[in-house]
């Protein structure tokens, strides 16, 4: 299924992600975009490999698993990819569709120009990144 432009900024709006980005910055995103399907059981991202995209989630699902360990599950509206995007280091975890999932997908460069032009967007990917962060953390203590 191809979306079209206004269907990708719909989509993008529905993020928590993006819900402080305005109409014109979500039309700017939504131009950035390409639409990306994967069958169940499809590798979407490999652990140890360097990234080149981020991925939003438009449908289906998605498992986290790491060093042969599921951490976590992933769904409409959620992102991933985010890591390797930003440091350009290697993939930290394997993503694998739970599902038929589509993605959103920006490539790196796309990407590095959506959080330049919309510091919600990066201020929003800095918040998930705390969250995480926090989650690991506080969870290794208990």
């Amino acid at each position: 299924m191809t979306l079209t432009s206004d269907r990708r900024a719909d989509l993008l709006a529905s993020t928590p992600l993006f819900a402080d980005v305005d109409t014109a910055g979500l039309a700017m995103i939504a131009e950035r975009v390409i639409e990306v399907e994967f069958e169940t059981g499809r590798i979407i991202a490999r652990q140890g490999d360097i990234g080149t995209g981020f991925f939003v989630i438009g449908s289906g699902a998605v498992r986290v698993v790491r060093d042969g360990h599921e951490v976590a599950h992933l769904g409409p509206g959620e992102f991933f990819g985010e890591l390797s995007v930003l440091d350009g280091r290697p993939r930290t975890a394997q993503v694998i569709a739970d599902a038929p999932t589509t993605c959103l997908a920006l490539a790196t460069w796309e990407f590095e120009a959506v959080v330049m032009a919309e510091p919600a967007v990066a201020l929003a990917v800095l918040r998930v990144l705390a969250g995480r962060l926090r989650d690991v953390t506080e969870g290794s203590r208990h």
